[in-house]
């Protein structure tokens, strides 16, 4: 079965999230996902688990060059959307070229907002929005050792040896 079908746009997931309420509580995450790993894999779970439909924001290529270098992304938005995609937690998968999902949660207005333990709740983009509309802003904790960043660097010095 290919779940490419769970790729949309951010007007679709602005319409399904609101069919998605009648039923459950719709959960919204983003990031980059440049290199899905078993810390990505366990907070999106955990995510999931906090209502009945989960939503992931995904940077584009051009924004995640933008906040992380012109290295990166390493794999590109397609490839990073249709791994997310393949999730059995993932309902709907949303790609954004702005620095921030503010705009996506926006037409969203998901009844929960989630980031990693590594994020306050001042510091989360979105949370101001999602509060106002009666939602809830929490955070996971994270995989301790899964990082993206971490990851490239272990293999840049493996890479040297």
């Amino acid at each position: 079965m290919n779940n490419a079908g769970k790729i949309v746009s951010k007007e679709e997931g602005a319409r399904l999230a609101e069919q998605w309420k009648q039923s459950g509580e719709v959960v919204f995450t983003n990031g980059c996902f440049d290199i899905l790993h078993l810390g990505h894999v366990d907070y999106l779970e955990k995510a999931k688990a906090l209502g009945t439909k989960l939503i992931i924001g995904i940077n584009t290529d051009a924004s995640v060059k933008r906040l992380k270098g012109p290295e990166r992304p390493l794999n590109n938005e397609y490839a990073r959307a249709r791994m997310l995609a393949a999730l059995g937690c993932s309902d709907a998968v949303i790609l954004f070229d702005e620095e921030t999902p503010l705009e996506l949660i926006t037409a969203i207005k998901p009844d929960v907002l989630v980031k990693g333990s590594d994020y306050t709740i001042e510091n989360i983009v979105g949370a101001d929005v999602v509060l106002e509309h009666g939602g809830a802003v929490k955070t996971i904790d994270l995989v301790h050792g899964y990082s993206t960043t971490g990851m490239i660097e272990k293999i840049k010095q493996q890479s040297k040896t």
